[in-house]
Order: C-alpha cells, then structure tokens, then sequence
C-alpha cells in the first residue's frame, strides 16, 4: 500500500468548512524553478497537441508554414486540450514528487491530442509504437498519424497507451474511475470530467460511487471538474450556474470542493499545484485514519473545480468572431488554413506562441525542463500496468462444477431455479477470491430478485452510508454491488475489469437496455484492443440477463423486451457471444465458460423461476461444447431414417413448450418423424464465415435437414432467427415463433399464447407444414384450437392456467 501521506500533513476541514487555496499568508507552493518547468512542459504538450490537428509535415517550423504542411482534412477537437495538458502536467508533478501509483481516465475523450501528446513527452508513446521516435521524425509520424487514414482516432481511445476510457460517449468516466479504484488500496484515479458531459443522467448519478468506496480496502479516486463553458455550441449548465450553488450540489453529493479558476497561466499553475497538494493531503489523511486508526465515518473527499477558457491559448479571435473562451474553439478554430492566407498566419502565430525552440532540441526531442516533472517508469501516467488490466490479471478459481451440479436421472423428472444453483457457484467464486478481492458482482437492487443471494454468504454489499437495524447484508468493503443506476453498474464493472480484475453484471433483461450504448462502446474497444499486440487480453464484461420476457407474466408488459440479444449480436462477432441455458446444469456450464473467458462480451439469458432438469452435467457440458445439438430422446426419428420435421428451440420457456408439442405429437401422431433441436450458443447459427462459432453449411443442413420444415421456437424477436439464417439453403422452409409485443399482466402460459409460442400452436404449425398432414390430422388441429380458446376462458375465471399445462411433466 502506498502511503499518501506528506510530512506534516494537516487533517482535512470539516464538511461545512469554507476552504479558500488563496490567502495572503498562503505561500505558493512552486519555486521559479518548478513553476517555469511545469510551464514549459503544458506549453510543450499545447504545442504537440495543436500540431497534431494541423501539421502533416515541418513539425518543428524549421520553414516557414506553407499550405502543403497542412493536412487535407482538419479534425480534432482543441477546446478541452488545454485544460487536459494542465491537468496532466500536474498529475506528473504529484505523481513523481509522492511516488504515486495513479492513472486518469479522460472524460472529454475528444480531446485525444492533448493525452497522446503527453504520451509522448513522457517516452510511453514511443515504448509502445518505436517507430513514433521523441525526436524531429518522430514528431512528424505522431502529428501525421492523427484523424489520417491509417492513423489513429481522435479520441482516447484503445491506442493511446495509459487510457481506460475513450470517451466518444459522454457520461461514464466516473463510473469507470470508481471501477478501476475499487480492490486497489495502494491506487490513485483522476478523472477529468467535462461540463458537457456533466450534464448527462449517466455522470449525475455515477456521483454516488463515493457511497460505495472502502477507504480501507479501496484506492481514492479524485474527480477534476473541468468548467470551460461550452459544449459544441452551447453554454454547458454547471458553468453557468453560481458557484455556491454548484458547491452546495458537490457537498451534497458528499464532496468538498476545491476551485481554480484563470486565465493567467502563472496565477493557475500555483493554484493548481496547490489544490492538487490540498487534495492529496485530504484523501492520505482519510486513508490514514480508516486504515490506521478505524475511523468508520464516510469521508467527505475532495473535488476539484477547475475553470479554465475552452481553447485556452489559441486564436482569441478569428475573421472577427471570438474563438478563445467560446463555442467555436470546440474542434478547429482555424478551419480555412490551407485556402485563406490570413488563417495560414494565425496558426503559425498560434504554434510560434508556445516558443517550440525553448521545449524542443535541435533533434526534436524534449529538453530536460519539459521532462522536469515527469515521473520515471510504470509511475508515468501512460505506462501504468493497471491501464492494460491483462498484465495483472489472475486466472478466475472456478470450482469444479460437480459439487453444484443437479442430480438428473431422466429428463424433466425434477425442476430446480436455475439462478439460485448458479448463486451456489459464484458464492464459492465469491469466497475463493476472498483475499485476493478480484472477483466482484454488480446489479441494480436485484441479487436476491434474481435469485443469487447465496453470495451473501461470502460477501456482503458495499456501502459506506448510514446502517439501520432493519437492514440487511450491508458490509464495509463487500463485493457485491447493487444501485439502482444500470449505468454505474455497467461503469463500475467495466473499469473494474478493464484494470485486471473479474465480474458479472445481472439484471433484469428487460432493462438492461438502458445500457445498450454502453455495451457497444466497450464492444468496440474490445474490437480494437484485440488487434494491438501489446493490449493484453482481459476479463469478460458478462451479463447475466433473468427475470426475463417470459417470467415477467406479474410485472407485465413494461418489463417485457427480449432485444438486448439483438442489439448485441448486431456488433462485431470477434467479440459477442450470446448463450440460452435451457436449465441449470447448462447454465453452470455456460457460466464456467463465460467466466474464464477473455475479451468477450457474453450476454447469458435464464431464468429464476423453478425450470425443469433436462440434462445431467456430463450431458450439458457436451451440449454446451456442441451449442446445438439433437435430443434424441425428444424426438421420434428413427436413427436409419430422416425426419418429417424439426421442432428446434432456444431458451428455457421455448424449450419447454417444444418438448410439450413433441409430447403431443408423440401421443397424437406416432408415425410421424419428429426431431428436437437445442440451441444453446445462438451464434451457431450463423455461417462459419460470418462468426467464429458459426456452422459450416454441411454441418447446419445435417442438424436442421435441407429441405424439411424447420418450426423453431425462440426466446426473443423471431426475426433474429431469420436474419441469422436467411444464407442456408433450409431457410424457406424454417418458421418461427418469439416474442411479437404481446404482453401484460397475466398468467405465465397466457404469456406464450400471446405470442403463439405455446405447444398448441407449435403442433398447429407442424401440421400446417408438413406435407399431407393437413388433410390426415385436421381434426387434431381442431383440438389444438379448442384447447387455446378454452385456456382463454379458463384463466379469466380462475386466474390461474389450465391443469393440464400448470400439471405438465415430461414423460416418454
């Protein structure tokens, strides 16, 4: 654990103490020396910044500025560069100065230039790419590269050796710098937070995080409100708002505010280094008391306010419209460079202002003043192993699955709660990595809902607020995590394995939408950070999706959407895979796969309400291996012979109205060659070429047959299961049934009625598919209509389902 603590250190102010950094008898905390080496490296880091936006050649100015110098095409974003390049030059001066193991997540991710530009000042950059050299080239490649075809992005993103965090979305840097800060006590997470994105339901919420930090066993994370004013064109809210109106909402959220605030940037610098001392005081102090002397009281951690014009340093005016300090430095203040002659002049003003020739050597490379506060080795921000979690990752101790497998001697003999036996597993996953504390479980407010409250039993839920005596499970440091924000669990879980760590989100299926952009932002990064050789792989982000479309029969229609799968599998296929368990033994299989998975999103759909056995744990884990198999003991196919049809499923309920129509076709029509397909892994169904767990055509028309009716009943959209499909030579004949937005409070198996899932019309849609049944088993069909017309009424006089489906049980 790294001590925060500088000699003589000053316990921090109470809650309701005013805090002023600048006072006639408070010295400034830089000499000359320091403060003209700070300088010299945030003018450096403006200078790379800016060049990165504009310059395609003469990175030095060793020429006078001509068109052909500039690129093409100007992108980038410069109105928040500044204000980055001054947080990240004072994060290298505490960081070296206390031997700080510390990263920052970047929340205005746009502002790319200024975190690559530091990457580079501090030798990460050219460690992790050797080819972007810290001299004359090497500038040049580094200013070339940005926003250019066969560059690198303009935001932080996976490239950017030290990130965590892109930032292309707004609203989750904070939520993410909690995720990386929890189970690492010796850790210290900035977090640089734009006003714009302030202004988002995702950040405003993610200022609870503090609820749910251990200082004991938990890093510190620091949260810099950077206030430049603007978003792309418009005056962002906490920057317009008074300033004790803005302190009264950072101390309700539980923060003690510190401010900077100027635009000299002698007078910010000392404030700066001053509020960063203050801060750093405020957080050792905390941990110190907690960590040492059992101080039990939540901490009123610091934040700093930082208020700084938005493109800082650039064009104050251009073709007479102010651009410092408004809207229009948002991206490229001086959009015209290589048409107007007058915009050519400003940007090689703009560039000779930051005086290259005092930053830069003769051969390009920083001066020892610029690298004055940079701190050495893994301590430097772009180069700390936490930032590229698989350096640090563990393999996760998942138990044999034999001491909570299910006993099943014959299919659907017996029925257990698939969530609960998987609650058994993770409670031992939970207690296993007890002391290594890499392990943890995020949802909003329904582990018990969702039937995993065996966990409770080796972790009890993080909270840091007040404790009635009605409540339960509430622990100091737990390691589940619940909050009634999809997007602070989504934030945390995803910071948290991003820096090494391990973790399952559960949520109710219906609701994980609200975090479908979030999924496909680190969808995305995963995408990328597959291709970089020096990017470990790390953890899977797994979802673990229940109370879902089908057992939502008492919320009703509000919590009834099965299309996060959609969503998902809309992304790129290197990284999706999405799983239907069909009960609980395939469940534990799927979660020990998922869970020692790497680089995946794994989105896992079951259920928690009792589920009949259909497989012993020999039999899942090979049909989990296969992802889509055959249950010959469903069907009635002969081994010799070919089948009249296919009756394939996906998902716990479907899998239970197929085996029923089987059932009913067994008992009805003998003679007729019914198989039953499971499909487990639904990317299987997907051609080879399309998805690494797709089939090849040979291996798809052997299970589904080429040309016979194909009747498949899925968990979801049934269009999914067209679109997956639609190349395979079978697809004319494949029908199928899912969920159609037919919903409401009312019985379970009224729910599959709604939607024609239920076994009777699965069996009306064999009779309508195969040919000469028509005729042959008419009046069958007639009872299957009668029998849904029957439940109709059945259920609105007693408020429950007909005996013969509440009483149903597999038999052969």
């Amino acid at each position: 654990m790294i001590n925060l603590l500088r000699e003589g250190f000053v316990m921090p102010l109470g809650p309701n103490t005013e805090t002023s950094l600048d006072t006639p008898d408070t010295p400034d905390p830089l000499d000359e020396e320091e403060l003209s080496a700070l300088d010299a490296h945030w003018r450096a880091a403006n200078y790379l910044a800016v060049g990165q936006i504009y310059l395609m050649a003469n990175p030095l100015l060793t020429e006078p500025l001509a068109p052909e110098h500039v690129k093409p095409r100007l992108l980038g974003h410069w109105g928040t560069s500044p204000g980055l390049n001054l947080v990240h030059t004072h994060l290298n001066r505490v960081v070296k100065a206390r031997n700080l193991d510390a990263i920052c997540v970047w929340g205005p991710g746009h502002g790319g230039p200024a975190v690559v530009a530091n990457s580079w000042l501090e030798g990460s950059y050219t460690e992790t790419y050797p080819d972007i050299t810290r001299d004359t080239a090497g500038m040049a490649r580094l200013f070339r590269q940005f926003s250019f075809p066969g560059g690198i992005p303009s935001h932080v993103a996976p490239e950017t050796p030290g990130s965590i965090h892109e930032g292309g979305e707004l609203g989750y840097s904070l939520s993410h710098a909690y995720g990386a800060a929890f189970d690492n006590p010796g850790l210290l997470v900035a977090c640089v937070i734009g006003d714009g994105e302030a202004e988002t339901g995702p950040l405003a919420a993610s200022w609870h995080s503090n609820k749910f930090l251990d200082p004991v066993r938990d890093g510190a994370v620091l949260p810099i409100l950077h206030l430049n004013g603007y978003k792309i064109a418009n005056p962002t809210v906490l920057a317009r708002i008074p300033e004790p109106e803005l302190d009264s909402l950072l101390r309700g959220y539980g923060h003690e505010p510190l401010h900077v605030t100027g635009d000299d940037p002698h007078t910010v610098h000392q404030t700066m280094a001053r509020a960063m001392d203050e801060a750093l005081d405020r957080i050792a102090a905390f941990q110190h008391a907690a960590r040492t002397e059992g101080a039990a009281e939540r901490p009123r951690w610091p934040v700093i306010v930082l208020r700084t014009p938005k493109g800082w340093t650039g064009p104050a005016e251009v073709d007479g419209l102010p651009v410092e300090g408004t809207w229009r430095a948002h991206q490229v203040p001086l959009p015209a460079v290589r048409e107007n002659p007058d915009h050519l002049r400003q940007l090689e003003r703009w560039l000779r202002s930051y005086r290259p020739e005092e930053l830069f050597d003769e051969h390009g490379s920083p001066r020892e003043q610029v690298l004055a506060c940079v701190p050495d080795g893994a301590h430097r921000l772009g180069a700390n192993p936490h930032t590229n979690g698989g350096l640090l990752l563990r393999d996760l101790p998942v138990p044999s699955l034999e001491r909570f497998a299910v006993p099943v001697d014959k299919p659907g003999a017996t029925a257990h709660e698939p969530t609960r036996v998987l609650g058994d597993l993770l409670a031992q996953v939970m207690a296993d990595t007890g002391e290594r504390r890499d392990f943890r479980l995020v949802g909003p407010d329904e582990t018990a809902s969702n039937r995993l409250q065996a966990v409770y039993e080796a972790s009890g839920k993080a909270w840091e607020a007040q404790v009635l005596s009605t409540d339960e499970h509430l622990e100091r440091g737990g390691r589940v995590m619940e909050i009634l924000s999809e997007h602070t669990c989504q934030g945390w879980l995803e910071g948290y394995l991003l820096t090494g760590r391990h973790g399952l989100f559960s949520c109710y299926e219906a609701f994980v939408h609200i975090v479908d952009s979030m999924a496909n932002q680190h969808i995305k990064w995963l995408r990328v950070a597959r291709r970089l050789p020096w990017r470990r792989p790390i953890a899977s982000l797994n979802y673990l999706l229940t109370s879902h479309v089908w057992r939502q029969d008492n919320n009703g229609f509000s919590h009834q959407d099965p299309g996060f799968v959609d969503h998902v599998l809309n992304k790129s296929p290197e990284v999706v895979r999405v799983y239907y368990p069909p009960d609980a033994n395939t469940l534990l299989c799927v979660s020990d796969h998922v869970l020692r998975s790497r680089d995946y999103v794994n989105v896992v759909v079951a259920g928690k309400q009792p589920c009949f056995d259909w497989l012993d744990l020999d039999a899942a884990r090979a049909h989990c291996a296969r992802g889509a198999g055959i249950w010959d003991w469903a069907g009635t196919e002969t081994d010799l012979g070919e089948p009249d049809v296919v009756l394939a499923c996906a998902g716990d309920v479907p899998t239970l109205e197929v085996l029923a129509a089987a059932s009913l076709l067994r008992s009805h029509l003998p003679d007729l060659a019914v198989r039953v397909v499971n499909v487990v892994d639904i990317a299987r169904l997907l051609p080879m070429e399309e998805h690494p767990h797709g089939m090849p055509d040979s291996e798809y028309d052997a299970l589904f047959t080429p040309d016979k009716p194909v009747v498949f009943a899925y968990h979801g959209y049934p269009w999914l299961i067209h679109r997956l499909a639609y190349r395979r030579a079978n697809h004319p004949h494949l029908h199928v049934r899912g969920y159609k937005e037919e919903g409401t409070t009312t019985t379970p198996f009224d729910m599959v009625v709604r939607n024609d899932l239920d076994r009777y019309r699965l069996v009306m849609d064999v009779i309508d598919r195969v040919p000469g049944l028509a005729v042959r088993a008419a009046a069958l069909r007639q009872r299957m209509v009668d029998v849904r017309y029957r439940h109709h009424d059945w259920i609105r006089a007693h408020g429950a389902d007909l005996p013969e489906v509440a009483e149903w049980t597999w038999s052969q």
